[in-house]
């Protein structure tokens, strides 16, 4: 089954058309910024330096001043300072670190009236960092407790087609998937490749990033199940996709602020927040995809990003039939961080007063990505950017050392929060790679 797919897949990539768009996205301006070590990472002591190039309608731009700010990853500015451009070009001495860590060098340039606004973030030791984040002495006996518990539920669901996601080569249904004895739910499309048949398919379990929305584009990765798995997306709401987009903007609007959205509801208490639900509904759409008859009874694999990449680290951690991971920059990653005076990670609760209380900062443990990540046994794959200011670099250096399993890491430094079409691409050429 593994050869035949990867021999499908070798197919499709050389038959792919690929249209080129300038980088950055249809903009009259280019920030390149190089720093004097190509892989932009630097041991903790080592001075580095960056230079920077401004170009507008594709010309360097002579005697611009750039006024520039350096500080630690998502911390306050310490050093400011100016340079002017000489043929475009200028190099802005960046400094170092003596902790594991990563700083960042924020620029803006005023040119014809208007101004412009960059950053670069350069690595010192960050094979080093590990999480402020400790694990609760009681960690695994929560979670085992909380399994039981959905294990005891009986597997509801209901399957109705999609018509409108279904191809020559892949069907699709809409599935609306009960979570808990108190009836709460969660839809998710299922694909399938076209007269599937039984026991023949890897499974894969994609999950959402962050926010109350809709699926979004279920068919942008339509190529899994053209390659022989099934593939389950899922939201995390109980709310239907077909639902009109207005109506999820005013869902989102009155449910989704810094002081009373999903992420920070019921903080206070571990057995209250309102993720226990999401992790174990991720476990429990585990369940329903092992109970389909086209599973080929070996391979449970989770994908996601953000969010998504949070929640399929903490399914890999929770869940024993899970055989792969892959994770884009994951949320949720060593959320208090900021009391070690350094980056946490996404949702960044200390941006809002009263968040650092001692009995939310001790549901935050049973919560974060780092203490799933010490369980996880099987093959992990993760990508990440430096100058990602959603979910920091420097969280998920501290999720990526901790992991004691089979791992791969792909560092797109200049990436900020997103993936490139080639790297999600990446992701099942990997997981098809690892199929047992």
């Amino acid at each position: 089954m593994k050869r035949e797919l990867l021999s499908i897949l070798g197919v499709v990539l050389l038959s792919a058309i690929v249209f080129a768009e300038n980088y950055p996205y249809r903009s009259d301006v280019l920030w390149v910024t190089v720093p004097n070590h190509a892989d932009w990472l630097y041991q903790t002591g080592e001075q580095a330096t960056v230079e920077i190039q401004f170009y507008k309608y594709g010309v360097p731009r002579d005697g611009v001043t750039v006024n520039y700010e350096l500080g630690a990853d998502m911390m306050p500015s310490e050093v400011r300072g100016t340079v002017v451009l000489k043929k475009g070009k200028a190099v802005i001495p960046m400094g170092t670190m003596r902790e594991p860590g990563f700083r960042d060098c924020r620029m803006t340039a005023t040119v014809d009236g208007k101004t412009y606004r960059h950053h670069i973030k350069v690595g010192f030791s960050p094979e080093k960092i590990q999480p402020y984040t400790q694990m609760p002495a009681d960690f695994s006996e929560f979670w085992s407790k909380n399994k039981a518990e959905l294990s005891k539920v009986p597997l509801k669901y209901t399957k109705e087609l999609a018509a409108e996601y279904c191809t020559d080569k892949i069907d699709c249904y809409l599935v609306k998937l009960q979570v808990n004895e108190r009836g709460q739910a969660v839809y998710g499309y299922l694909f399938y490749p076209k007269n599937a048949k039984k026991g023949s398919c890897p499974a894969v379990l994609c999950l959402p990033g962050a926010g109350v929305k809709t699926i979004k584009e279920p068919l942008r990765h339509k190529y899994y199940a053209e390659q022989g798995c099934i593939r389950f997306e899922i939201e995390i709401h109980g709310l239907n996709p077909k639902m009109a987009a207005e109506d999820f903007m005013d869902i989102s609007n009155a449910f989704n602020g810094k002081e009373n959205g999903y992420l920070s509801n019921g903080l206070d208490n571990r057995d209250n927040y309102y993720m226990k639900r999401v992790y174990l509904a991720c476990v429990r759409s585990i369940d329903l995809l092992v109970s389909l008859p086209e599973w080929d009874g070996k391979n449970v694999i989770l994908q996601g990003g953000s969010q998504g990449g949070a929640l399929a680290l903490v399914t890999a951690g929770l869940d024993f039939r899970v055989t792969a991971c892959v994770a884009n920059h994951p949320a949720l990653s060593d959320m208090a961080g900021y009391m070690a005076g350094r980056a946490g990670g996404y949702p960044h609760f200390f941006r809002v007063a009263g968040m650092d209380t001692p009995d939310k900062l001790k549901t935050m443990a049973y919560y974060d990505v780092v203490n799933f990540a010490r369980f996880i046994k099987v093959p992990v794959r993760m990508t990440w950017g430096y100058n990602d200011d959603v979910c920091p670099p420097t969280t998920s250096y501290a999720v990526y050392n901790v992991l004691q399993c089979p791992k791969e890491a792909l560092v797109t430094p200049i990436n900020e929060h997103w993936t490139s079409a080639d790297t999600e691409y990446g992701h099942l050429v990997w997981i098809l790679n690892h199929l047992r």
